[in-house]
């Protein structure tokens, strides 16, 4: 879509709207002596205001990624980033945005929160995408879609071919959220963004990065959405702990990829063993670090592993995914009492 115009999507308010600005963002050079933020001269260096744009977490990023680090932004975990989607774009009580259902629950919860209309389309019973039925859902108060892959909870990816027919169809936004591609073989759609400007790619530190807890979340885009959202955002919306920590984590690869390979492998017995059991009807294929499982009961399994310590997530009234429950992978000792608990399940 070389002709879109992100202008055309965006608020009326946001357009107009003067960003807040600080005099980190005004000087360039070194400077030895701040007095500019009213902060203390002591506890050096957590008294100081963190850069409010990241620059170096994103310079080692871009290198990482294989993008420029104009197209990087940064949030306080891809919910951030998720939120500005609609903050930006979405005028509320007017607007709508068109998702896949069942997908992440915080697209729907986010649409609420800005007053958006949320129009969700079924994905086929093998949890494929049904594009049609996805662009036959876009109206002219269409901002954006939001695809999931691999989606959670289904944790199959969705072909990057018909992504892309999206993309070219739609006349909005698409968001793409590849939270778990680090554990597909898919190509990641970060690499499509100069072809697409309506693109967006959402990506994150919490899951094959194995760092939840510093929430850290990645968006993908365009120079000028990018632009637009640190315009939105609150100044100092990524702290200084959280920045060195990502530029030390950044020097981990190769133990990174240790983990994800670790994962895999557990994965694959995971899937293997649960298969066997005959309280699991069905394991779905899955690119992500998680597996669905249909079950015999899942209400009554998931309140028997509870039981036992053991924490897994019930997806049982979930659209689609009735007597279903999600697996992460774990270690090979957490992956075996997961596995033992259900076979126990049942048993006097």
């Amino acid at each position: 879509m070389t002709d879109f115009d992100i202008n055309s999507l965006v608020r009326p308010c946001i357009q107009a709207l003067e960003p807040y600005s600080c005099a980190r963002n005004e000087f360039h050079g070194q400077a030895s002596v701040w007095l500019d933020a009213n902060e203390s001269p002591y506890n050096a260096p957590f008294n100081r205001y963190p850069d409010p744009l990241q620059a170096q977490v994103k310079a080692k990023l871009a290198q990482v990624k294989g993008v420029e680090a104009g197209n990087i932004f940064l949030g306080n975990g891809s919910d951030e980033c998720i939120d500005l989607v609609y903050r930006v774009f979405c005028e509320p009580k007017t607007d709508n945005v068109v998702a896949m259902s069942p997908s992440y629950g915080m697209y729907e919860v986010c649409a609420h929160i800005n007053d958006v209309a949320y129009r969700k389309v079924p994905l086929r019973p093998d949890f494929s995408l049904d594009v049609q039925a996805l662009l036959g859902a876009v109206t002219p108060h269409t901002k954006a879609i939001f695809l999931c892959s691999p989606n959670n909870p289904t944790g199959n990816a969705i072909d990057t071919l018909l992504i892309e027919r999206i993309l070219d169809q739609a006349g909005c936004l698409v968001v793409v959220d590849e939270a778990y591609a680090d554990f597909s073989s898919q190509p990641s759609m970060r690499h499509k963004l100069a072809r697409h400007p309506n693109l967006i790619v959402l990506s994150t530190f919490s899951k094959a990065w194995a760092s939840a807890g510093v929430r850290l979340g990645m968006a993908f885009a365009s120079r000028a959405i990018v632009e637009l959202f640190n315009k939105v955002k609150y100044p100092y919306n990524v702290n200084c702990l959280t920045q060195q920590y990502a530029l030390e984590h950044l020097k981990k690869l190769d133990q990174l990829a240790g983990w994800r390979n670790a994962i895999l492998a557990e994965r694959g017995r995971l899937i293997d063993a649960l298969a066997r059991l005959p309280q699991v009807l069905k394991t779905y294929p899955t690119d992500a670090n998680f597996v669905l499982v249909k079950t015999v009961d899942a209400d009554g399994i998931y309140a028997h592993l509870c039981r036992e310590g053991i924490v897994v997530r019930n997806r049982n009234r979930v659209e689609q995914c009735l007597g279903c429950l999600r697996i992460t992978v774990g270690t090979p000792q957490e992956n075996d009492a997961v596995i033992n608990a259900i076979s126990n399940y049942g048993n006097k």
